[in-house]
């Protein structure tokens, strides 16, 4: 998420602002006169919850465009395949083997420490009551039971647009993968013309999503009023349990999997390596922002990683975009812990079917302000987990954002040095670089300035 302000305060002061006026006022009343009583069950129903709901929705409704035009813009950057050739292979498994892992972690955590349960099945019934009418659209459509053969064959649509108007949006982010590689395959001017239109498309996409997200702090503490008006202080447990177990599989992540990683697979001591990302990595936490971090993880590579420069830039400014480890463990984390709040159990291989889908998801989340909540709605809406609740976690996404953002950028870095072991620049990318030629940047560059509105 990036610093947007209105007027004079970043938005996400305003968000906390608003996560505490909500929070405070629906305990004052849950305290004093309880959830039930006539007005506060009128005023939840007509006033708090539909604003709550209509910012949901709004961000509901940017999926398809969001993710089509992210993951076809992200294949497409990708240049030439065939004279990627070693380096795209080995950027492409090592981010669906790192982000797997992550997502691992994450599920196993939850499942080990369970932060979702607990919650009176009555008062979740209740929330979802009163929250179904608001996303029934988005809902509606969410499967009973996911077989793994039935998985694997709806991944390819017989109709993409039959797909996108029932909210099948996996089948769609598969032709959006193939779609891409086929704008790389298929070089010409006419197709890079198409190519500038998607691009369009994406650009359009996130300052739509950027003026939404100016909502959320009105949206926040609506939601927040409802919840703690409903559960008082239980509602605080289940959170403060949910960011402990968030934070914990963030760190595991990082300071366990990413230092093997580098030892390991990268020749690199993890000491020297964590010493020389120090810089990109309090960038990327304070401003909670990968794209704001791009500039900083490029001369970390090339200056205190000492990076092969072509293979780094390749790897960082592709990585900014689909290797989101911290965004795909967070995803799997919010989507198991929901599930629990709700009383619904999930089979492993619906399991197994939320990681898949965190480590494809992730590739269209970067650079857009909460980016990973439509598609954490999606996963919701595919595993039958009411996607309504998402509303819990919106007043403690702001930390964890701040924490997986730096997952993400440390975990491009990791990627880079991993890629870059046994690489050599050649004179002509020597030359490029001490000219200033920064292959992928000029994009991130835009989309952060579109992303900071």
């Amino acid at each position: 998420m990036t610093e947007t302000k209105t007027r004079g305060l970043a938005l996400h002061w305003l968000m906390l602002i608003g996560f505490v006026v909500g929070l405070g006022l629906g305990l004052i009343v849950n305290l004093g006169v309880g959830g039930d009583a006539p007005w506060v069950v009128w005023l939840t129903s007509n006033v708090t919850g539909p604003i709550g709901q209509i910012f949901l929705r709004l961000l509901f409704m940017m999926v398809i465009p969001l993710l089509f035009s992210a993951l076809v813009i992200g294949v497409a950057e990708m240049g030439d395949l065939a004279s990627l050739g070693r380096t795209g292979l080995k950027t492409l498994l090592l981010t669906v083997l790192i982000s797997g892992i992550a997502v691992a972690i994450g599920l196993g955590m939850v499942n080990v420490f369970q932060p979702g349960r607990g919650v009176d099945p009555a008062l979740a019934q209740a929330l979802l009551d009163q929250g179904r009418a608001g996303a029934a659209n988005i809902v509606e459509n969410a499967p009973t039971s996911i077989s793994l053969g039935d998985f694997f064959l709806d991944l390819v649509p017989s109709n993409v647009f039959t797909a996108a108007a029932e909210n099948a949006i996996l089948p769609v982010m598969v032709f959006a993968l193939f779609f891409g590689i086929g704008l790389v395959m298929a070089k010409s001017p006419a197709t890079d013309r198409l190519q500038e239109v998607i691009q369009g498309l994406f650009e359009v996409t996130m300052k739509l999503i950027n003026l939404f997200i100016k909502l959320a702090p009105l949206a926040i503490a609506c939601l927040m009023f409802n919840l703690t008006a409903l559960f008082g202080l239980e509602l605080l447990a289940r959170l403060a349990a949910f960011v402990g177990v968030a934070v914990g599989a963030m760190a595991i992540h990082m300071f366990v999997v990413y230092p093997l990683a580098v030892w390991l697979l990268g020749g690199i001591s993890p000491t020297s390596f964590f010493r020389g990302v120090r810089e990109p990595m309090i960038v990327a936490f304070s401003t909670a922002s990968s794209n704001a971090s791009l500039t900083f993880s490029l001369r970390a590579a090339e200056e205190q990683l000492r990076l092969p420069r072509k293979i780094a830039r390749f790897v960082l400014t592709v990585g900014a975009t689909a290797n989101q480890n911290g965004t795909a463990l967070f995803e799997g984390v919010t989507v198991l812990f929901l599930a629990q709040f709700f009383n619904i159990e999930l089979t492993l291989t619906q399991q197994i079917v939320v990681m898949l889908v965190c480590i494809l998801g992730g590739v269209g989340t970067a650079g857009v302000p909460a980016g990973s909540l439509p598609v954490v709605a999606m996963i919701l809406v595919m595993v039958g987990v009411p996607a309504e609740g998402i509303g819990l976690i919106l007043g403690v996404d702001r930390f964890l954002d701040m924490c997986r953002t730096t997952l993400n950028v440390t975990g491009d870095l990791a990627l880079a040095t991993i890629v870059s072991r046994g690489e050599k620049d050649d004179a002509a990318d020597i030359a490029a670089s001490e000219a200033g030629d920064l292959p992928g940047a000029g994009r991130r560059g835009l989309v952060h300035d579109i992303a900071a509105g």
